[in-house]
């Protein structure tokens, strides 16, 4: 029993020192080999993939990005929903929403079919911008502004949760995006 344990500077039992088998050299390298063609898949992937979405990116000061976010308000304000501005800009322009703690900022009304440019910043800290029932995932980080292109091909009411935990108040962080049919001129 006592022979049976030993430290790690003692050799295992065993013929662990031969040259691997015909059939382990054959597994190793089909692996091998498969880790490499995923490797040189992934910047493939991004770029015709059309899963990442690339968008575009620029530093921004918060303050800067609040101004942005309040003329973009003042502008387009419609309403009010809780206390929160509903915004309807025009189809093809730049919209903005702000993430801080516990709030996407404003509510956005927007046109089904219509292109927008959506800018999404943080104000305060990291944020996950993830729009419900859409399968549509983003991290918002304080410092830079985020530009997507979006085209909404689905009228209702989407919710925006916050799906980076951000403080006390993270599981009241929710925003709204509402889309309607455009308006016949």
């Amino acid at each position: 029993m006592k022979e049976d344990l030993h430290s790690s500077l003692v050799s295992p039992k065993g013929n662990w020192w031969l040259p691997i088998g015909k059939q382990e050299k054959k597994w190793v390298t089909i692996a091998f080999v498969w880790c490499m063609i995923l490797f040189f898949m992934m910047p493939f992937w991004h770029i015709k993939g059309g899963q990442n979405p690339s968008g575009i990116r620029s530093k921004v000061e918060a303050s800067a990005f609040q101004a942005r976010v309040d003329q973009f308000i003042q502008d387009y304000q419609v309403g009010e929903e809780k206390g929160i501005p509903v915004v309807a800009p025009p189809a093809g322009s730049h919209i903005y929403m702000a993430g801080r703690m516990w709030s996407w900022y404003p509510v956005l009304k927007l046109q089904k079919g219509a292109e927008y440019t959506l800018h999404l910043s943080s104000l305060d800290v990291n944020h996950g911008f993830s729009l419900h029932p859409v399968n549509v995932n983003f991290q918002v980080v304080p410092g830079y502004d985020y530009g997507l292109k979006i085209v909404p091909n689905t009228t209702g009411d989407f919710k925006i949760l916050c799906n980076e935990f951000c403080g006390v108040g993270h599981h009241l962080m929710v925003g709204k995006v509402i889309v309607e049919e455009a308006a016949d001129e």
